[in-house]
């Protein structure tokens, strides 16, 4: 029988599953112990080697641990139910295998024994992030790394490395064949030519281009490797230069290169309300539409941190866009950035992460009427079908003056484009 990996989850079309686990209790008296006879399964499910449940059962219950890979025995010492067990198991997974952005088990640990430092990557997501290695599990993994960790990628990387040095008849050390891959040898000619370097301008440009690639390669391998807090301010930190240079308009698409570049696209959103609005937000959401339509088109986690940068700009400038809200959430909803979705979701759940608890409420308290004519046209949308043809041309437009809505004649916002080409804006 399987279970949900992530068991807190209800949803029957769940579709990360692992086996039961199954316990049997061997031996009497001090030699008792808890043979975990499907281990080799239930690890694999969770993309994790099977030593490390294992060690971390006997970490939670003090206990000794036996691993007999050959033959496939995990072994807990002394007596323990499965339920047990498998209770203990949640623990494991939300610790060492759950995305703590997406919660998906999509996850692969990076272990780095010389910074004693342990990574964690979700391909669902693509978060990035550190484990917390105060859990004695953690000494464990530091000295059994599993096999996909960045040592030993590492390894691969220097084995083709040196396999391409042989290849070239050059088997020196590691040292040497890099000097070598950049450098070629000098070749001893019967001409006794002049092999001094090549000083055309052409010659120059093309080491400096050589050179360049050379370093944005390490660059972008050095990027990838810092927290993504650190990423996130590498993005601020450019899209503020594109700013300055006044060159902001037309970068949008460089902008989005550089979040797949460091990794954070679904973040560039937050780094885009702090740079880009202020309390002329509304005249700035259409100057910047394409801008924000790179990330948040068909991206609910996008759209989201759009909301929470938008909580930001009005905790900066309260007095001049609390009454303001509803009118900026239509027009950020009539630009396409947000679905009515996550419009829902996020009026539903005030968030203390990046405004206070008490701003965060009444930010959705002024909110409130264009929540509710939001809902009310959505049910409109799906209501009778004879009514479609006249509900064609009904808008709620907000009055600048007044919080509550008017009904103007207009095209009906709910009818959507999901087709939008970017580009053609």
């Amino acid at each position: 029988m399987s279970v949900n990996v992530n068991r807190s989850v209800s949803d029957q079309f769940y579709r990360y599953k692992m086996p039961r686990l199954i316990a049997k209790v061997e031996g009497k008296g001090n030699g008792i112990k808890t043979v975990i006879v499907n281990m080799v399964d239930v690890a694999k499910a969770l993309n994790r080697p099977p030593t490390y449940p294992t060690k971390y059962f006997g970490c939670e219950l003090g206990a000794q641990t036996q691993f007999d890979v050959k033959n496939d025995r995990y072994i807990v010492n002394g007596s323990h139910e499965a339920n047990k067990l498998q209770d203990m198991l949640d623990g494991f997974i939300k610790k060492f295998v759950l995305c703590p952005e997406c919660e998906n088990p999509e996850t692969d640990l990076h272990v780095n024994p010389k910074k004693q430092t342990i990574g964690n990557s979700c391909k669902a997501c693509g978060y990035r992030g550190m484990l917390d290695t105060n859990h004695k599990l953690c000494t464990f993994i530091l000295k059994n790394p599993p096999e996909n960790t960045d040592s030993g990628s590492g390894k691969k990387k220097e084995d083709k490395k040196n396999k391409r040095v042989k290849e070239n008849g050059a088997e020196k050390n590691n040292e040497t064949a890099v000097l070598t891959e950049l450098n070629p040898p000098r070749v001893e000619d019967d001409d006794d030519e002049d092999w001094g370097e090549d000083t055309s301008d052409e010659a120059q440009r093309r080491r400096m281009e050589e050179i360049s690639d050379h370093a944005k390669n390490l660059t972008l391998s050095e990027d990838l490797e810092r927290p993504v807090e650190d990423r996130v301010n590498l993005l601020f930190d450019y899209v503020k230069k594109k700013k300055e240079e006044g060159i902001i308009d037309s970068s949008d698409k460089e902008i989005l290169a550089e979040a797949e570049r460091l990794d954070v696209k679904i973040l560039g959103p937050l780094v885009l309300t702090e740079v880009l609005f202020d309390d002329k937000i509304r005249d700035q959401i259409k100057k910047y539409r394409r801008h924000f339509l790179r990330f948040c088109h068909n991206n609910k986690k996008a759209q989201r941190y759009l909301l929470h940068g938008f909580e930001c700009v009005v905790r900066m400038h309260q007095a001049q866009l609390l009454s303001k809200i509803p009118h900026i959430l239509k027009e950020m909803y009539d630009a396409d950035l947000l679905e009515e979705e996550v419009i829902f979701g996020w009026a539903e759940k005030p968030s203390k992460k990046y405004v206070s608890k008490e701003l965060a409420k009444d930010i959705r308290a002024k909110a409130d009427p264009f929540i509710k004519w939001l809902k009310e046209a959505e049910e409109e949308s799906s209501g009778d079908d004879d009514d479609d043809e006249e509900d064609e041309n009904i808008e709620v437009v907000y009055s600048k003056t007044v919080s509550v809505p008017k009904v103007e004649t207009v095209k009906s916002p709910v009818e959507k484009d999901d087709d939008i080409d970017i580009d053609a804006i």
